[in-house]
């Protein structure tokens, strides 16, 4: 006989379509309402996102200089062109973006999860102050938290270093130290640990999802004789699975705009040997340095087309391993 975690693993029921039917006038009249409540934002929404996306995209089919509008010109394909065959900038920046994606994101989505579950125990005492404190750093701008781990990570002075002097008893402060933010091989880590230390938000949105668990699944496992890994397998991670595919589609988005902090640290210049010269640096190098906005918004595009493709992957593989408990998709 099959035991209970089994039978509690999540079974994945096919999709369902939605069918349209005809409202009632209550339920027209609350539509009506509805939308004159949402008006505007929606407003808002068609004139400062709708149109400029449509300007966008006619502007990458013409050679248009910030510098002198009155002289742009429809070039069809032309900058498309240029960045698919003759911009070598543009692959080397989207393999700088995909190193680091793949890096972090397996890290930064594996420590929310582990310090949600931890945060979420009964047994840990003073776990609202760790909730807390672990919120805390993303109230903190970015910018300024950039430049705090500027210092941290600073070879000579900064804290890091000094802690491994201090836990290792090696001398990392009198040979310079590790150089974090100066060699190719480590800068991707110390981006990492930036980015990290503010996942509060990830923490928040996971632990909200734990605490939507039933505990009485956790308590017919128990009975069953289920151990913690088991019931973190078959219950916990499929029971929040909407939770992580939220945070999943977030971070794999965040990722590929990733920006500010190589551009605080070193202003965009690639530093070091172009590992740091992500693909937003250089549309913003295009758009704002060079002012060549044509260009530059066949850049955006690209972006949202590959940012587009990989959503719509996450979204079909989802259900294979995300679970609603109403059935639907």
């Amino acid at each position: 006989m099959a035991s209970f975690v089994d039978q509690v693993s999540v079974s994945r029921p096919r999709s369902r379509f939605w069918r349209s039917k005809k409202l009632s006038p209550l339920e027209r009249n609350q539509a009506k309402w509805g939308y004159i409540f949402i008006s505007p934002w929606l407003i808002g929404f068609v004139i400062f996102t709708i149109i400029p996306m449509i300007a966008s995209l006619a502007f990458s089919f013409m050679n248009f200089q910030l510098a002198t509008p009155e002289d742009a010109s429809f070039i069809g394909l032309q900058n498309w062109r240029r960045m698919l065959f003759q911009d070598p900038n543009v692959w080397q920046s989207l393999g700088v973006t995909f190193k680091f994606a793949l890096i972090t994101l397996p890290i930064g989505f594996s420590l929310a999860i582990f310090l949600a579950i931890l945060l979420n125990s009964h047994d840990l005492v003073g776990k609202n102050v760790f909730r807390t404190l672990f919120y805390a750093p993303t109230m903190v701008p970015g910018i300024a938290a950039i430049l705090i781990w500027s210092g941290m990570l600073n070879p000579q002075t900064g804290w890091i270093n000094r802690a491994i002097q201090g836990v290792t008893g090696y001398p990392a402060v009198g040979i310079n130290g590790v150089r974090w933010l100066d060699e190719p091989s480590l800068v991707y880590f110390a981006y990492t640990f930036i980015g990290i230390w503010a996942i509060g938000n990830t923490i928040l949105i996971t632990l909200a999802g734990l605490q939507g668990v039933p505990t009485e699944l956790y308590d017919a496992s128990k009975v069953d004789g289920a151990g913690w890994w088991r019931r973190l397998w078959h219950i916990t991670l499929p029971m929040i699975s909407p939770v992580l595919f939220y945070n999943l589609i977030l971070g794999v988005i965040g990722l590929l705009q990733y920006f500010n902090t190589p551009y605080v640290l070193n202003g965009g210049n690639g530093y070091p040997e172009g590992a740091t010269r992500f693909y937003m640096i250089w549309f913003y190098k295009q758009a704002f340095n060079f002012a060549n906005m044509g260009y530059a918004a066949t850049l955006a595009w690209f972006m949202f087309i590959i940012s587009l493709i990989l959503t719509l992957f996450l979204f079909g593989t989802a259900r294979h391993w995300v679970y609603y408990a109403g059935g639907n998709r």
